[in-house]
């Protein structure tokens, strides 16, 4: 899975959303305490749902459309030794050479690409 880009307030914004806890907390609030106006909370609030972040729900709250901010619970990732067995880098004799940006690396490892599109192919 890529790993997501946040800026510096999306980070904070999930952790004052992560402690509201399943009650959530309104959008309105949120830009409140991250000091920010409405619509740099909103837009906020609106990358971090596109990224499936978080959910918004529409309410009203004191007579005003809001939204309440959740973080989408997901279950824990199951790991197995199946999901890497046959990994050719497990066995590779340049392990301790490979990386990102070296010559060596796992973007053009073809035992690896090949490894991966045959696991693909039992999926």
């Amino acid at each position: 899975m890529p790993r997501i880009r946040l800026s510096l307030m999306e980070k904070r914004a999930i952790e004052i959303i992560k402690k509201a806890g399943d009650n959530g907390v309104l959008q309105s609030d949120l830009w409140k305490i991250l000091g920010t106006d409405s619509r740099e909370g909103s837009r906020i609030a609106i990358r971090l749902e596109k990224k499936g972040i978080i959910n918004r729900e529409p309410t009203i709250h004191e007579g005003k459309k809001t939204y309440i901010l959740r973080i989408i619970k997901r279950p824990p990732k199951k790991i197995s030794i199946v999901t890497v067995k046959g990994c050719p880098c497990f066995t590779c004799p340049d392990l301790t050479r490979c990386g990102v940006g070296q010559p060596i690396n796992p973007i053009s490892c073809e035992k690896l690409t090949k490894w991966i599109i045959e696991q693909t192919q039992l999926s």
